[in-house]
């Protein structure tokens, strides 16, 4: 895998992938429930994290 190979999302984009705020992201990224990345001073959420915490979600459901 390069680097071109990874998927990242902006805050924003995840507030609106899961329908939630900003201050909600953000407490899923301190609980470290949503894996982030730090560039510069911008917080990406690979994809891969985010699906992942969609599927634990679904999981803990059933």
């Amino acid at each position: 895998m390069t680097v071109t190979d990874i998927d990242a999302l902006t805050v924003p984009e995840v507030m609106a992938a899961l329908r939630v705020g900003r201050h909600a992201v953000y407490d899923l990224i301190r609980s470290r429930q949503l894996a982030s990345i730090k560039v510069g001073r911008a917080r990406r959420i690979p994809v891969t994290a985010l699906s992942a915490y969609i599927t634990r979600r679904l999981e803990e459901q059933y």
